[in-house]
């Protein structure tokens, strides 16, 4: 990056999140950002990808082409802001015209690797578009392993009391005794953190359910049980702004 770059970079005040749905939104709202005003950004916002509030339900998320129509144009329209997104791997589209780069690749490689594979393929197709001019540390791609509702399994306990359920903790702490980490909690549809979830706690409200556990849970103890999260963060909290 040349000189010129590196003082736009500088300037950087201004965070967009990029994300699936109304619980990730409330996470960002609730949870990260007055963690990340603390750590010098002066605007801190989610902005649900593709419309997402008027999808289908059963849609799942949009395709990249409409999601990459949105990261491009606000790249475009603020140059001084940095952009990021946070969208679950489970279900992410991979094959016809829905496919998310990298992510039919993904399938078939390591745990370890599968994130990284689909968030560095991203990242190609938005320099890729943006050219030569583009200073790609503005764009900060993150896939949640392998859906938000597995960082809630960071603390079985605060989980249980974020959502007034503390006759589940046990329930929950078992689930969370077969994975090394919360973010391995696997993509089966069956089995999924969500559908863990949802097998427990019938009806489960996920934004307002996910936000109050979030809450109760905090930071700390995600990023301390997720060191996928931890990373992404971590990125967030020493970028140059």
């Amino acid at each position: 990056m040349n000189s010129a770059g590196v003082r736009g970079a500088a300037k950087m005040g201004r965070l967009l999140i990029h994300v699936e749905g109304e619980t990730e939104e409330e996470f960002v709202n609730e949870v990260l950002a007055p963690h990340l005003y603390r750590n010098g950004f002066s605007k801190v916002s989610a902005r649900l990808v593709g419309n997402a509030r008027l999808r289908d339900r059963r849609g799942g998320i949009k395709a990249w082409s409409a999601v990459r129509e949105d990261i491009l144009k606000h790249l475009k329209e603020d140059p001084a802001s940095l952009t990021t997104t946070m969208v679950d791997y489970y279900a992410l589209p991979q094959t016809k015209g829905r496919a998310w780069p990298g992510r039919a690749a993904a399938g078939d490689l390591p745990y370890a690797q599968k994130a990284p594979t689909v968030e560095d393929a991203l990242l190609a197709d938005i320099c890729d578009e943006l050219g030569d001019g583009f200073y790609p540390i503005r764009f900060i791609p993150f896939v949640m392993m392998h859906e938000f509702e597995g960082l809630l399994f960071s603390d079985c306990n605060a989980f249980g009391r974020g959502i007034c359920r503390t006759d589940l903790i046990g329930d929950f702490q078992a689930i969370r005794n077969q994975f090394a980490s919360p973010e391995e909690i696997n993509d089966s549809p069956e089995t999924a953190p969500s559908k863990r979830v949802e097998g427990l706690v019938p009806g489960y409200e996920k934004p307002l359910l996910g936000a109050l556990a979030a809450i109760e849970i905090g930071l700390d103890a995600i990023r301390a049980e997720c060191p996928h999260f931890n990373d992404w963060l971590t990125q967030l909290e020493t970028w140059p702004h």
